[in-house]
């Protein structure tokens, strides 16, 4: 549902700004040298649990409204003109492929599958039906991790922008995404609101 001039956006995959991109790698590093299976549980399911509640204060047809916000840090360009389902369709699409990524990690493989920001994307159809698809989705990534006794594999997957990592990289990388993607909802709700008072 188109609820805003479409802006215009850099392509997918185009990725961020380089000085985004230097400090994003310098604060997950430090979150994996400085975390561990625990905290990064429970910081995906605390952006989990706050998506949530967002989620459950989407009324009618708000979750399906696209409106452009302004780009939040850890953002691509081309990602700041969805709706709130849409924005919960490409962290159903994430969370499945690193949930199978992780699988593989553990057994030794490396998965034949690039990734590619570009291919995450959500569909702008997404309806409300997504939500559980979201939750199922956020069910495996827990369900993957816990299935590996040790999250340090020796295989390895490149993210196009932190480089090679194991399924503890992944892992600890999954909580900041939520975190992100939690923020761009607050602002896709925050200007919902704003036009509703107009």
């Amino acid at each position: 549902m188109k609820d805003d001039l479409a802006p215009t956006l850099a392509p997918p995959g185009a990725g961020l700004p380089r000085i985004e991109l230097f400090v994003g790698n310098i604060l997950l590093r430090i979150r994996l040298a400085t975390g561990d299976r625990g905290s990064f549980n429970a910081r995906f399911n605390k952006e989990r649990q706050a998506i949530r509640a967002l989620v459950e204060s989407c009324r009618g047809e708000t979750g399906g409204k696209r409106v452009s916000i302004e780009r939040p840090p850890g953002l691509e360009d081309s990602s700041r003109y969805w709706s709130v389902w849409m924005t919960l369709d490409h962290l159903r699409i994430v969370h499945h492929e690193i949930a199978k990524a992780i699988a593989q990690l553990g057994n030794g493989v490396v998965p034949s599958q690039k990734v590619s920001t570009a291919t995450v994307k959500p569909s702008p159809e997404a309806s409300e039906a997504v939500v559980a698809a979201y939750e199922a989705s956020c069910d495996a990534v827990m369900a993957a991790v816990a299935a590996l006794p040790d999250l340090h594999t020796s295989a390895r997957l490149s993210h196009p922008w932190f480089g090679p990592l194991d399924a503890y990289g992944w892992h600890g990388l999954m909580g900041g995404h939520m975190g992100i993607h939690r923020g761009q909802i607050e602002r896709i709700l925050q200007k919902l609101a704003r036009q509703s008072t107009r």
